[in-house]
């Protein structure tokens, strides 16, 4: 008798830590749950075709096939996929310069998503206990700062996602998403499950992190915590890897962690990931580089836009006067593509 897709789950992705606890398989399978940074297989399931398999990002992937569907041929690159346009932007708000994390430009986009009424909810990560992150349905747009800052534990956003998309009254949804996060709701378009069918159409943007890879909730907090003291904690910032660190922001400064002393924390499943710049979105952010330096470019984003919905919300901001741009210095771009290629080099 074949295993279920249920089985398979478990035993070809939780079983041999690739689950990266994005929440895919949860509100769409009754017998998946998430708990604090776990997902967690309930009950017997016998579907061999199931869903949960299907979606999973940890799970094989067609990516041509969905390159193909989301994006322009002309636009995709080997390296960091579809490239409408690349920037170095940040918000015009000095406010939400200074409460969001870096340039503030995905706090900027997906306020102005809601206020134009590109999507009706953005869902978000918030906290809900010290470093653990709660997925959140956000429809008012005067409520994402309190959502802005970086979470170094991934949540579980598509679960979310699965839970909003189900309800009849929210019919455009955008959903801020890590690379995983954003390649499960790309698998979704391929999803033959008339559930997922419905729920995707619902799906109007993603905005993607730039991200390395994540931490484990547990194995993070016992660090903190010996470092610092977890109630210290008011934010924390990764520069770039010449400075191989963790700045914890407390009441009383600033506390350098060394990166040796957090390898070991890092979510196992970041070791098979190969997407550093969250390709499957329709526009992707993450901290700038610039020749003046990480004080200077810790205020930017780069900005990766991705689709024609993407290069949309970027140019209405422009006219609007929400995003300052700056000039790419050269070899920026090319930079990042060999960045993102090593990744994917090194996990050949």
């Amino acid at each position: 008798m074949k295993n279920s897709a249920k089985d398979n789950l478990k035993q070809q992705v939780i079983d041999q830590q690739k689950c990266t606890q994005c929440g895919a398989c949860v509100n769409i399978c009754p017998y998946t749950e998430y708990y604090e940074d776990r997902i967690i297989p309930l009950y017997h399931c016998d579907l061999q075709e199931g869903s949960c398999y299907d979606i999973c990002p940890g799970t094989p992937t067609d990516f041509k096939a969905l390159q193909s569907l989301m994006f322009d041929k002309q636009d995709i690159t080997s390296e960091i996929g579809s490239v409408k346009e690349f920037c170095i932007t940040r918000s015009s708000d000095q406010d939400i310069r200074i409460n969001a994390q870096h340039g503030g430009t995905v706090s900027t986009l997906i306020s102005l998503a809601l206020s134009e009424g590109v999507i009706d909810a953005a869902v978000l990560a918030g906290e809900q206990d010290v470093l653990l992150p709660k997925q959140t349905a956000v429809t008012d747009s005067s409520r994402i700062l309190e959502f802005a800052k970086s979470k170094f534990v991934v949540s579980p956003t598509v679960a979310e996602f699965n839970a909003l998309a189900s309800k009849n009254e929210v019919q455009k949804i955008g959903v801020v998403a890590t690379p995983c996060q954003a390649l499960a709701l790309a698998k979704m378009r391929l999803s033959n499950d008339p559930r997922i069918q419905a729920n995707i159409k619902k799906l109007k943007l993603v905005i993607g992190l730039f991200c390395g890879w994540t931490f484990s909730w547990e194995a993070l907090k016992k660090v903190i915590d010996e470092h610092v003291g977890l109630k210290n904690v008011l934010g924390m910032d990764i520069p770039p890897s010449k400075y191989h660190n963790l700045k914890v922001f407390t009441p009383t400064g600033e506390t350098d962690i060394s990166l040796d002393d957090l390898m070991p924390c890092i979510n196992p499943a970041c070791n098979s990931c190969i997407d550093m710049t969250a390709e499957f979105s329709d526009i992707s952010v993450g901290s700038a580089r610039l020749k003046e330096g990480w004080e200077t470019a810790k205020s930017w984003n780069h900005t990766l836009v991705r689709t024609i919905a993407g290069e949309k919300l970027i140019q209405t901001a422009k006219s609007h006067g929400l995003l300052e741009f700056k000039d790419v210095p050269e070899g920026n771009l090319e930079k990042l593509k060999r960045a993102a290629l090593n990744k994917k080099e090194n996990l050949e």
